[in-house]
């Protein structure tokens, strides 16, 4: 064999080394990606099925309910304009309370009950992620709305 027929080779054997090398990347990467959904887009079957998924809001006011075993908790998580109810089975963090943030990643059921495998809450008064801010806000704006043709058709 030639040395210029054993440089492609050592070329080839490298090309296909960094192509396989680049194929595990991203395919961790795309089994590890997990992305943000509103209640709203959930509603609106958005929100990936047979997939894992993240699922942000406020925890609605007298929503939460302990089962009798004592690490099962039941709460609905609003974005004021539509809500879904979340079941999730361990301990929830300190900061977990009505009426404030919290973002919660699982997979949604044939029941349309978010099962959570993960719940986080908000770590202060003034954070919440830019994607559940703004849609609070939107469905804020279009409840306002809402309510003012309400008023003015009366």
């Amino acid at each position: 064999m030639k040395s210029r027929h054993k440089r492609l080779a050592l070329v080839g054997i490298g090309l296909a080394i960094l192509g396989v090398a680049s194929a595990l990347i991203l395919n961790a990467f795309q089994s590890n990606l997990v992305f943000f959904y509103t209640p709203s887009q959930v509603a609106a079957k958005e929100a990936p099925q047979a997939r894992s998924f993240r699922i942000g809001g406020l925890v609605e006011q007298g929503s939460v309910q302990r089962q009798p075993d004592g690490v099962t908790v039941r709460f609905v998580v609003t974005d004021t304009a539509n809500s879904i109810a979340v079941l999730y089975t361990g301990i929830l963090p300190d900061l977990f309370k009505e009426g404030k943030g919290v973002v919660a990643q699982g997979q949604i059921g044939a029941d349309g009950v978010f099962r959570a495998k993960e719940v986080l809450a908000k770590h202060d008064e003034n954070y919440m992620p830019p994607e559940a801010a703004d849609a609070v806000q939107r469905a804020r704006k279009a409840m306002q709305e809402s309510q003012k043709t309400l008023q003015e058709k009366k």
